[in-house]
């Protein structure tokens, strides 16, 4: 049985160019010529043509693949063994290689890419990565959780002292806000409140109103984000939960 060279590259996921050009080249010359000239291949040049592409796919030259399947001296069994050598070469490379971007996956969860100088000049004593486990877990499967990994694996050193100063500076005007006896509700904690949305969104991921109201709610419930808060004016976490829920209700209306 014969095949004609289209359906040989269906088989092989090759083009016709290609099988054209291991003929032009007399890699893979097909056995046979159909009364218009078209090429026709046997189930051996099938063979050949496996092996002429196993060879190709650890990296072979053509004229490398040429010579090793026209060697006089080398049997089928040979071939196999060759294969089987080199597979199991390829298979061990792999291996190391996987072993190394999962490495480089770790050390990059939570896209921070800075050295432990740079983490400790731009965060200081803080652990950037304190909630990256819990972060995973409720929000891995999530685009915005995606999109966050996305910006912030881009982020220089110099783009984390930039969010970083913004933070602060944020937090200390929310403090004085608070020292001057200002509501939740009113203009000035509404206006902190919008700032904080539109950090999230600038530096991590889209925070639409909806999703604001559900972190100020975290920010209450979670007696780890509420210290955090805390930590910058006792009660601020409940005046900011507070201050979103006001804006929100605001931009709604």
């Amino acid at each position: 049985m014969s095949y004609s060279v289209g359906q040989v590259a269906g088989f092989a996921g090759v083009t016709v160019r290609t099988l054209h050009h291991y003929d032009d080249i007399g890699l893979l010359a097909p056995s046979e010529r159909s009364r218009a000239g078209h090429r026709r291949y046997s189930d051996a040049d099938l063979d050949r043509l496996q092996r002429i592409l196993f060879y190709r796919e650890l990296g072979f030259p053509l004229h490398e693949v040429a010579a090793l399947l026209d060697d006089p001296d080398t049997d089928p069994r040979a071939h196999l063994r060759r294969q089987h050598e080199l597979l199991t070469a390829r298979i061990e490379k792999l291996r190391k290689m996987a072993a190394a971007v999962e490495q480089a996956m770790e050390a990059r969860r939570m896209g921070i890419n800075l050295t432990p100088e740079e983490r400790f000049e731009v965060f200081g004593d803080k652990d950037p990565e304190q909630y990256a486990d819990e972060a995973e877990a409720r929000w891995g499967g999530t685009e915005a959780y995606a999109e966050s990994q996305r910006r912030a694996a881009r982020y220089t050193k110099e783009d984390w002292q930039r969010l970083m100063a913004e933070a602060t500076d944020w937090s200390e005007r929310y403090a004085a806000l608070m020292a001057a006896g200002e509501p939740p509700s009113g203009e000035a904690a509404m206006a902190l409140a919008e700032e904080h949305r539109q950090h999230i969104g600038t530096w991590y991921y889209d925070c639409p109103y909806e999703m604001h109201r559900c972190l100020a709610e975290m920010y209450v419930a979670d007696e780890r984000f509420k210290a955090f808060y805390d930590a910058m004016r006792p009660g601020l976490a409940e005046h900011l939960k507070d201050a979103i829920m006001a804006n929100a209700d605001r931009r709604a209306g």
